[in-house]
């Protein structure tokens, strides 16, 4: 992966190409290789974007993705896995959590808000890691001068043999500071006490209540107020890895640029932002159109909107412009059709993508192929209880096999199934753990069909546990 990126651009320009995002995501995501493909090219097209000059550049809006299919597909782990890709802000929401304006509930423009503040802490973050190296080592000087603070002069040296005695004690103190120094650094001292002043606990938020949402700002009522008078300290008594923390947090923020940082933090939400919206089918009007509850599901839509379209969000950081956030929305739709969805919105989602329902071979695949396939967390998760889990290929394919009849006959839940029949395969195995002495289990066929095949035979027992 190639990324390059300036301090005044605080973006990152992945320059990956088409095919070599589907491979990372490959990595992670079985199957889905259109939707992929899809993703791939709003990927690269983010980077052409940025990379046009002169007036056209603002012209140039996202294609925005609406994604079909069931559940425990990948939609939402495509989506999730590029926004860590390219390292842009990424927030995921929940169609049916909003209300339109005038009922009780989240207003839509709490979702540029919520970006933002990913925003802001993951470059504050960014910026934390490159300054702690930097400021580790006055972080440590700090505890020294605790522990071992320069000798006062009592009064000034006569003459020449009091001259070279205060010269020898003055650096026999510095040779000792500087081994104290390098102690702390290494962590020899970490589990010795020390007593540091620690700012005293101060109310953090001031709420405001209103039909706006300004709950949403989360007013500062230090920042309201500024640095009126001194900080109120207090003794703490703490190790010395502790105090070391704490002075480095202090230094990198005394170091870190706020107000830049700010800056950059909106940049990036404007380039590069990208909102997940799932469930977005839950608010489709459907049969008996603007009847009862569904009266204010038109009106999120409408709310939602002019954020899709583009247009300025205030923030507690400042205004926000959406013109060129990357909105993806998903949905089921197995009770209603995206030409549900009011004329405007459609027409504000111009790529569809359909994600297929899962294989037994995919499930097979998902697994052992990626990164974090779930058989790898499982045999990780009870090697720490001195349990060797050894799963078979026969013992794999069983479990996939009854995951796609369990969707079969029960509901289609997608990959989310393996989770449900790893937990009940492997119940006793987890109960039984820790062992006296290192034990290896054999996941095959048999041992699958013995605790999951019975249950999957009576169609009202594997409603209830499966």
């Amino acid at each position: 992966m190639r990324i390059t990126g300036t301090e005044e651009s605080p973006y990152s320009e992945v320059q990956l190409t088409p095919a070599e995002i589907v491979a990372e995501l490959d990595k992670y995501i079985i199957g889905q290789d259109r939707a992929k493909r899809t993703v791939a090219i709003a990927i690269r097209n983010r980077y052409r974007r940025a990379r046009v000059e002169g007036q056209m550049r603002e012209e140039i809006i996202p294609k925005n993705i609406l994604m079909i299919g069931p559940t425990g597909v990948g939609k939402t782990e495509v989506a999730r896995r590029m926004a860590r890709l390219i390292r842009a802000p990424f927030v995921k929401v929940e169609a049916t959590k909003f209300t339109e304006v005038g009922y009780v509930g989240r207003d839509v423009d709490s979702i540029v808000r919520d970006l933002a503040e990913v925003a802001v802490r993951t470059l504050r973050n960014e910026r934390m890691a490159e300054l702690s190296e930097k400021l580790a080592d006055a972080a440590a000087w700090r505890i020294v001068e605790i522990l071992q603070p320069k000798p006062k002069r009592a009064h000034p040296p006569v003459g020449t043999e009091d001259i070279q005695a205060a010269r020898e004690r003055s650096e026999q103190a510095e040779r000792i500071r500087a081994k104290l120094h390098e102690r702390i650094l290494s962590g020899a001292m970490d589990g010795e006490k020390i007593r540091i002043q620690v700012p005293e606990n101060q109310p953090k938020f001031m709420q405001v209540f209103s039909s706006q949402g300004l709950e949403e700002l989360g007013m500062n009522l230090q920042e309201m107020l500024g640095d009126v008078g001194p900080k109120s300290r207090k003794e703490k008594e703490v190790t010395v890895a502790e105090a070391r923390r704490f002075f480095l947090e202090e230094e990198v923020e005394r170091e870190l640029d706020h107000e830049k940082l700010v800056r950059q933090a909106i940049e990036r939400v404007e380039q590069t932002g990208i909102v997940f919206v799932d469930e977005i089918d839950k608010i489709t009007l459907g049969e008996g159109k603007g009847a009862g509850p569904d009266v204010s599901r038109g009106g999120v839509q409408r709310d939602l909107l002019p954020l899709v379209e583009g247009t300025t969000v205030i923030t507690k950081y400042g205004p926000i412009k959406t013109n060129h956030i990357l909105f993806m929305a998903a949905g089921a739709f197995s009770t209603a059709k995206p030409s549900d969805l009011i004329p405007e919105f459609q027409g504000r989602f111009p790529l569809r993508v359909e994600f297929d329902s899962l294989s037994a071979d995919e499930f097979e695949r998902i697994l052992t192929e990626p990164k974090n396939a779930l058989t790898r967390q499982y045999q990780e998760l009870l090697a720490t209880d001195r349990v060797v889990l050894k799963f078979t290929s026969g013992g794999v394919k069983a479990l996939a096999r009854l995951a796609q009849k369990a969707n079969r006959i029960l509901e289609d839940i997608g990959a989310r199934r393996l989770y449900t029949m790893m937990e009940r395969v492997l119940e006793d195995v987890s109960f039984d753990a820790p062992l006296a002495k290192p034990t290896t289990v054999k996941v095959d066929r048999k041992y699958v069909e013995e605790r999951v095949g019975d249950i999957l035979a009576e169609k009202d027992l594997a409603e209830y546990i499966l």
